[in-house]
């Protein structure tokens, strides 16, 4: 197969035509440095917002804590659904949810095997039945 040579548009030498760019022909040198030279600048990198606010930070540590003190407080599950419990607590149940102050709101904690927590959050109508799960906007 026999390659055409032209004029290249940039350099003027008859070589094989590399790019073709807006009817300018380029040969592989001339474009590479045109390409370079024609690449925007890059802007400043846009900073990531972060995952939680300064504010819900200091909750969560707190949370953390005062989940701690409530765990060894509450060792033993509240709910003890049967054939589900495990009797021994590991998790802690916001009845009401973790949105705002809830998270640190402890008269709608429930201190919950893992078993229990998973059946409880899984049939959310059967668990506000049963008393372990609040609507928000109940008061």
């Amino acid at each position: 197969m026999k390659l055409n040579k032209k004029i290249c548009n940039q350099c003027g030498e008859l070589n094989i035509i590399w790019k073709n760019d807006g009817g300018k022909r380029f040969c592989k040198r001339c474009w590479s440095a045109h390409s370079a030279k024609s690449k925007p600048n890059p802007t400043a990198k846009q900073k990531r917002l972060p995952q939680r606010s300064p504010k819900r930070s200091k909750q969560e540590a707190e949370y953390s804590k005062l989940r701690k003190e409530f765990l060894t407080k509450y060792s033993m599950c509240q709910a003890h659904l049967p054939q589900v419990c495990m009797q021994i607590s590991t998790d802690v149940h916001h009845m009401k949810g973790r949105i705002g102050d809830l998270l640190l709101d402890q008269t709608y904690w429930l201190s919950l095997c893992r078993g229990c927590h998973y059946w409880i959050e899984m049939r959310p109508l059967e668990a506000k039945e049963l008393g372990f799960s609040i609507n928000r906007l109940d008061k």
